[in-house]
């Protein structure tokens, strides 16, 4: 998966996908998700409509669960608290507002920013991914 899942994500994104979707379709590229989960995504764009949780990190976070959520591995929760602090190591914030503040909602320089946290959510989400399967192995 290595860097894949971030360069999918990005290139999602940059083709019209929202920042949910970019990294649900990533993982579904991916085969770590059927695609019928697509369009479970949609509703987690733009912090929720809201402008809430960021939605590349809300689609991460759907990933993780059904990866290893109730009646898997059961370790969902632990992994998104690990996601949610990777994150805020560069970020400090997962708000959606908070993070594009300063830019008109539908700027191409809002866009740009946003690519940068649907690879950055993807680059998490593959080390989260690849960390568990190898603790799962041992």
């Amino acid at each position: 998966m290595n860097n894949t899942l971030k360069d999918k994500a990005a290139e999602n994104f940059k083709s019209g996908y929202s920042c949910s979707e970019s990294v649900v379709k990533a993982a579904i590229d991916e085969g770590l998700l059927p695609d019928e989960f697509l369009s479970a995504a949609t509703s987690f764009s733009g912090g929720m409509g809201s402008g809430c949780l960021c939605g590349a990190i809300a689609g991460s976070q759907m990933v993780i669960g059904y990866i290893h959520g109730k009646g898997k591995t059961e370790k969902a929760r632990t992994l998104a608290k690990q996601f949610i602090e990777e994150f805020k190591k560069s970020h400090k914030a997962t708000c959606c507002r908070v993070l594009t503040t300063g830019f008109d909602f539908h700027s191409p320089e809002r866009k740009a920013h946003c690519i940068n946290m649907v690879a950055g959510c993807a680059e998490i989400l593959t080390n989260i991914v690849e960390n568990a399967k190898e603790t799962t192995k041992n």
